[in-house]
């Protein structure tokens, strides 16, 4: 009798767990045609309205890229809109980052996986015309995602990686930033400056930090600065004495003179017991409602961190 209760325990777990199993299956299967349609329709209309609009470009290209930057918020806004609906949201914490929203800041943010991108998404919504003025430096295996081409139409800057690369990658980004930071009207520029995700590149950075006596760092590796350097030399203006300066020369599509970067934000992601949300994830919604938290630890004036 008690062998009979104890087995007919277990199949009544194993049948729960089955539809459970069946439950979550079905949702990811129809989350995943919703973006695939999704996909079809919001990015082709994306690029067939800018390719209409190329006239516009010709004629007045503030107003183009002000148009442009209005769809590029939106489409962003579908993507954050993906994680919202599996119960995904984001809890920030730290510095209100909203007052310096229409001011040109450097975000550096730590890498964990591809969701990262995708929570800056979400929670960047709703700070003022930061999204559409916002120009991403992303991996360049992005590229070849679904919203590349988007990605690369908005004057996003995809790098790669490796000391194969590095010296001609940073020469490369000095002509992108010179070609479209300003003549798009950038407001933020936002990078990683780890280089790459958290677990390929922690081991890496532990040993550096061991043999160059360096703090020994877990959750987060230390910096690459080649493009973080190149970004403050290239976006600030310096002054008779070495120093950064708070105004430049440099002037935008309306002839208003540009004041340059003015601050460094740094941002950190922090996932639920370290586990990191990547691209799948968000797609597919097999995870169970997560709260991601977004801390701005602080917000530097450029001078305060160029001139270090």
């Amino acid at each position: 009798m008690l062998i009979n209760w104890t087995v007919g325990i277990r199949m009544a777990q194993l049948l729960d767990g089955a539809g459970k199993l069946g439950w979550v299956l079905l949702k990811s299967v129809l989350r995943f045609v919703f973006m695939f349609l999704n996909n079809c329709v919001a990015i082709p209309s994306y690029c067939l309205y800018l390719l209409l609009l190329q006239p516009l470009r010709l004629w007045d290209s503030s107003t183009f890229w002000h148009i442009e930057g209005i769809m590029f918020k939106w489409l962003l806004a579908m993507v954050a809109s993906w994680g919202w609906v599996a119960g995904y949201t984001v809890t920030e914490w730290g510095d209100d980052v909203r007052h310096i929203s229409e001011e040109e800041a450097m975000v550096i943010v730590n890498h964990q996986s591809t969701g990262d991108v995708c929570t800056l998404m979400m929670c960047l919504q709703d700070k003022g015309t930061v999204v559409r003025k916002m120009m991403w430096l992303m991996d360049h295996v992005f590229k070849y995602t679904n919203f590349g081409l988007v990605s690369l139409i908005h004057g996003d800057f995809f790098i790669r990686q490796g000391k194969a690369h590095r010296d001609k990658q940073l020469v490369y980004l000095k002509d992108h930033l010179d070609k479209c930071y300003y003549s798009r009207d950038r407001k933020w520029i936002v990078l990683f400056p780890e280089g790459g995700f958290l677990r390929k590149r922690r081991e890496t950075s532990q040993l550096f930090a061991k043999k160059n006596s360096l703090p020994h760092l877990t959750h987060v590796t230390l910096p690459r600065l080649g493009a973080t350097h190149l970004i403050l030399k290239t976006l600030s203006t310096p002054l008779e004495n070495g120093s950064v300066g708070s105004e430049t020369g440099t002037a935008n599509q309306t002839g208003n003179k540009r004041k340059g970067l003015q601050w460094v934000i740094d941002v950190t992601i922090a996932y639920p017991k370290a586990r990191p949300m990547d691209i799948q994830t968000w797609i597919f919604g097999y995870r169970p409602p997560t709260v991601t938290h977004v801390h701005y630890r602080s917000v530097f004036p450029i001078s305060a961190v160029a001139n270090l």
